[in-house]
């Protein structure tokens, strides 16, 4: 996905829902912050997209413009319409969120996750995927690790970030540096 390509589905998603307010959570979030993230970001065709008060559109913006739509197959990219309740995301997130704004989104506003959110959102899940992705931020220096490890500790109780998921996770960052050779 390009950011014209994001910019394009936070305008479709509100214009299916009816709202001028979306967010955006999933890895395509990256091109807020970094319009010209590296190509290993970019390899979704998908945004995660949720309307910010048009909450119960959800759905709505899944059949219109999600996998396998006419939108999809028009536009070789979809929206997954998707709850912001089913990420897990740092205390504070919404403060630090992205405004993606222009007259590509025909003034209406993405708020995307920013890069450090969006990590540890990705360490939650804890796939392959998503573990491969916060190790191309860090590599690609557009994440900082001791931030990532603060943000980390910044997590709301949640019954899917068990004490055991959090030390796993910290491991696994600092593996990463050590392999690197980069320290916190």
């Amino acid at each position: 996905m390009t950011r014209a390509e994001l910019e394009h589905a936070i305008r479709a998603a509100c214009d299916v829902a009816g709202d001028d307010q979306v967010y955006v959570f999933g890895s395509q979030a990256i091109l807020g912050q970094y319009p010209d993230a590296p190509e290993t970001l970019r390899q979704s065709a998908e945004a995660d997209i949720a309307p910010v008060t048009a909450v119960d559109m959800v759905d709505v913006i899944d059949a219109q413009l999600g996998e396998l739509s006419p939108f999809h197959a028009a536009f070789g990219f979809y929206v997954h319409g998707v709850s912001i309740g089913a990420a897990v995301l740092p205390e504070g997130w919404q403060k630090r969120a992205i405004a993606v704004r222009n007259d590509n989104t025909r003034n209406s506003t993405g708020w995307c996750v920013e890069a450090h959110d969006l990590a540890v959102s990705k360490l939650v899940a804890f796939r392959d995927k998503d573990k491969s992705f916060v190790r191309v931020l860090i590599l690609e220096h557009l994440i900082k690790p001791n931030e990532l490890l603060l943000r980390l500790r910044q997590l709301p109780k949640h019954q899917r970030v068990t004490a055991e998921l959090s030390e796993l996770i910290e491991a696994w960052i600092k593996g990463v540096l050590k392999d690197i050779g980069r320290r916190t």
